[in-house]
């Protein structure tokens, strides 16, 4: 047995050894984050960690599929069958399935963990030398989402008869073009372009209506923002998910995915 636990290793070691040398910026990024300290807070939930998982194991999940775009189901698939994946998560003898998933993104949804977990990001920024300038830039990029058959003309739709397919979106107008869904509304540190500050609402929602900017913080009106960078590596410009609460959980992993390879590509530019 222990031979062929053995050779199964050399295997997957020897088949990274070559997603290494051509660089993987999934290893780069577990090597500037400390994971373990983003346990504290996940562990406060009951229900996390179900199964006997690792909840380190599924946050570490969530991220993969921000960075990717992928579902559920699709990220229990690709967890199994990339190597890239398995050594990110720490080759971990069992892999969750993508109902449990599911679950423990649900759980996150509840209480204040994802602040928790968000103001740990930043610490963690921080704790590399990175400093957030009072200056900041607020602005706001519409999430796509299908309204359902009984939500397909520009009206809301009311609690009384609920969409198949979508509970919480709303439909807006953007020039001539009718838009269904939400928003994601975010504050960006001027200097560094590090996200700092977010939030989730219905597309219909006026920008001016959310102010992300603290008191002793200067709100540029520039025009600099990560939309390209999450539309287009993380195919984050559409949401399946059909109420805000999963939506709001989804952008804050969204919103983490971002500030993480930010923060990867300033540290490889400092030392370049």
């Amino acid at each position: 047995m222990n031979e062929i636990f053995s050779l199964k290793q050399f295997g997957v070691s020897i088949g990274y050894e070559r997603i290494e040398k051509l660089g993987d910026p999934l290893d780069e990024i577990n090597k500037i984050i400390n994971w373990n300290d983003f346990s504290k807070y996940l562990h406060q939930n009951k229900g996390v960690g179900r199964h006997g998982y690792d909840p380190i194991i599924l946050f570490k999940m969530l991220f993969l599929q921000s960075c990717y775009g992928i579902s559920d189901e699709e990220l229990e698939y690709q967890v199994a069958d990339r190597i890239s994946f398995q050594k990110f998560l720490g080759f971990p003898n069992n892999i969750p399935d993508y109902s449990t998933v599911w679950y423990f993104r649900e759980e996150l949804s509840n209480g204040n963990t994802i602040d928790e977990l968000w103001n740990e990001i930043r610490k963690q920024i921080e704790n590399k030398g990175i400093k957030f300038s009072k200056g900041v830039i607020q602005d706001a990029k519409f999430i796509h989402a299908d309204p359902g058959k009984k939500n397909s003309g520009m009206e809301d739709r009311g609690r009384g008869e609920p969409s198949s397919r979508n509970e919480d979106g709303s439909w807006t107008k953007k020039g001539d073009k009718n838009i269904f869904g939400y928003k994601l509304h975010d504050k960006i540190d001027k200097d560094n372009k590090f996200i700092t500050r977010f939030a989730v609402t219905t597309a219909k929602t006026h920008d001016g209506n959310i102010d992300l900017a603290e008191s002793n913080e200067i709100n540029y009106r520039d025009r600099e923002h990560p939309y390209a960078f999450m539309d287009r590596t993380l195919n984050a410009g559409y949401t399946k998910l059909t109420e805000i609460h999963r939506v709001f959980v989804q952008q804050a992993f969204v919103c983490i995915t971002y500030n993480l390879h930010r923060l990867n590509f300033l540290l490889k530019k400092l030392v370049a």
